[in-house]
């Protein structure tokens, strides 16, 4: 089973058609849309007919209760504390699907505890770096990640934001997941590129770094270099991207869980994103 941590939220996204015009209006398309890089994966895998066990926390309101009653009509199995306000990220998705995004995560940092019990039955804990650099959430991540490497289980981590790197530290964060070594880290490429990830050779101390490339051609390094790569599958007119990188780790876990050779994960986690790149396009 597969066992992501970390946040469920709500995702408003605006499609713009122009710039914003400020201190007046501009036309936008809104859409409404469970989110949140952990419950992306969790519901993604899902999709691909693995187990999998979300653990999070939202608000005690009427939009966690949706959130979570989603991921289980997704077939996840959601492990849910509840309390304060479920978060809300509002991303704005430019006309040539550029995203930025201003996230107000509420409960989902508030997650105080990860027990055994939770992590029973999981082969593989899969976390967003937002998971680990600051609340409660940290400090429970960190000790689901301890139980899993006592208990033989592969740990993975999602590089997640230039900007929640840099805000952490870039050192420090570097320093983190030396401390933490998951098995596989997955990065886009300016996240690879901030912590100077380049094509000779992977994190170190890490068995597989995975570097995405959005178009473009996904890689895999160990401490030698490139072992393996592939080529994402090309789509016409992509409106939005809010969710594709999650989707290619959703990908990428579920072939690694099923024993499939590296080139062939790559290729599963294209294969999963675009899924999710077609269906978000008009």
């Amino acid at each position: 089973m597969l066992c992501c941590i970390g946040d469920l939220v709500e995702d408003v996204v605006a499609w713009l058609s122009s710039d914003i015009a400020k201190g007046t209006d501009t036309d936008v398309e809104i859409h409404r849309r469970r989110g949140g890089s952990a419950a992306n994966v969790a519901v993604a895998a899902a999709g691909t007919g693995v187990p999998v066990r979300f653990i999070g926390r939202v608000g005690n309101d009427t939009i966690g209760r949706v959130l979570v009653s989603e991921l289980a009509n997704a077939g996840v199995d959601a492990v849910v504390q509840r309390s304060g306000r479920t978060g809300t990220i509002i991303v704005l998705v430019d006309a040539v699907g550029e995203r930025s995004m201003l996230p107000d995560r509420a409960a989902a940092i508030e997650l105080d505890h990860v027990s055994k019990a939770d992590l029973d039955g999981v082969d593989w804990v899969h976390l967003p770096a937002y998971s680990l650099v600051g609340g409660p959430i940290a400090e429970a991540s960190l000790e689901a990640i301890r139980i899993m490497k006592e208990r033989g289980g592969t740990v993975s981590v999602d590089a997640s934001s230039v900007a929640i790197i840099e805000e952490f530290g870039v050192q420090r964060f570097g320093d983190l997941l030396s401390s933490v070594g998951p098995g596989v880290v997955l990065f886009n490429r300016d996240e690879a590129n901030v912590l100077e990830v380049s094509d000779a050779k992977g994190l170190p101390g890490i068995d597989l770094t995975v570097v995405k490339d959005g178009p473009r051609a996904a890689v895999a390094l160990d401490s030698s270099g490139i072992v393996a790569s592939a080529s994402a599958q090309q789509l016409a007119n992509v409106r939005d991207t809010t969710g594709a990188g999650d989707a290619f780790a959703a990908g990428f876990i579920v072939a690694m869980m099923g024993d499939y050779d590296v080139e062939a994960a790559l290729a599963n986690g294209h294969a999963v994103a675009a899924s999710v790149l077609t269906r978000l396009s008009p």
